[in-house]
């Protein structure tokens, strides 16, 4: 009985220390095959560490105080996106990035309470991430020459903005309604974009001064285009617009007015009373009545050399093309024509009743 007890004992402890040593070849296994990857991984980690830190160093280099504003300022740089170090800096004012081939804006960019002016001009900027609208203290936002499509409704949030800059995005077609809240913006270029309709958030901005359309599909202006009431400039040039509304001469402010490279076919004969309208250039318009300015009153001047001559044709020369662009006296001497024949084809009709 004893040995039975005993064998048995014997046999149970071979094969406990069996599964000891299996299990302890499988750990050592595991351990040997986890090695390098944890390795790796740490290795990662220090890699990680140091592009941080190198990244860091980088931007410092970058910043400069300037008319005691705190820039960040990249120019031809690789920076296609804004790494997460860039957080050490949320005390800038400004950012300056110009032709770094910038893909996004980073969402933390609502860190940056400080920011006064993003200008990310001539990058690839496709896409503006909703936390811009919580940059309160923004007054300029430039994004020119870049690849975006449309406009996040959270920037009309951006209360302080004074002057926005969205030209060259060729796929940009619209505006939210939610623009309108930007009562202090002043300066708007939309200019070489793919607007057909005008946006009518922009009938809106009470305190918009300067507007460049140029360079869209736009096919007529809103009816109710007076209600700009402080608009002085006017940027319209090569759209496709037909008419301009009577109203266009309630414009109390417009100084400026570029039309030229339009399908323009007549002048509202009311513009002839605006009279702060300083400037205005219907160039390039199929315009129905052929109509041309009398030539310039010739100067009387001494004898002069050869040398003397060429300088005065050139001057003269200048000057006739100042008088075209200046267009003003042109437009006033088409409505004036254009009342004269009205008013010839209405005698004429009244002569054969």
């Amino acid at each position: 009985m004893v040995m039975v007890v005993g064998s048995s004992v014997s046999s149970i402890k071979a094969l406990w220390e069996t599964r000891i040593s299996k299990i302890s070849r499988e750990r050592e296994e595991e351990q040997k095959r986890r090695a390098p990857k944890e390795k790796k991984r740490e290795n990662s980690l220090g890699v990680g560490v140091w592009e941080d830190r190198a990244l860091l160093s980088r931007l410092k280099q970058k910043l400069q105080t300037e008319d005691g504003r705190l820039v960040l300022r990249l120019e031809q740089e690789d920076w296609r996106s804004l790494p997460p170090c860039l957080l050490h800096f949320t005390q800038v004012q400004e950012w300056h990035m110009h032709r770094v081939g910038l893909q996004l804006l980073p969402s933390f960019i609502h860190s940056f309470q400080n920011l006064l002016v993003i200008d990310l001009s001539r990058n690839a900027v496709a896409h503006i991430p909703r936390e811009i609208g919580q940059l309160s203290r923004l007054k300029e936002l430039l994004l020119s020459y870049n690849r975006l499509s449309c406009v996040p409704e959270e920037l009309g949030q951006c209360e302080s903005l004074e002057r926005l800059e969205l030209a060259m995005n060729r796929d940009l077609s619209a505006l939210p309604l939610q623009l309108k809240q930007l009562t202090r913006l002043q300066h708007l270029d939309l200019s070489m974009n793919d607007f057909c309709e005008f946006p009518e958030c922009l009938l809106e901005l009470p305190a918009l001064e300067w507007l460049d359309l140029g360079g869209n599909r736009l096919q007529e202006l809103p009816y109710d285009i007076y209600r700009m009431e402080k608009l002085h400039t006017l940027w319209l040039q090569r759209n496709e617009l037909e008419k301009l509304p009577d109203n266009i001469s309630l414009m109390a402010s417009l100084d400026t007015l570029v039309l030229s490279s339009n399908k323009l076919r007549d002048i509202p004969p009311l513009m002839e009373d605006m009279s702060r309208l300083r400037f205005v250039n219907f160039r390039d318009n199929p315009l129905t009545l052929d109509v041309a300015l009398p030539p310039p009153k010739p100067k009387q001047t001494k004898e002069t050399d050869e040398e003397g001559e060429e300088g005065e044709e050139e001057e003269e020369e200048e000057e006739e093309d100042d008088r075209e662009m200046f267009g003003k006296e042109f437009m006033q001497l088409y409505i004036h024509e254009a009342r004269k024949r009205a008013y010839a084809a209405l005698n004429v009709h009244c002569a054969f009743r």
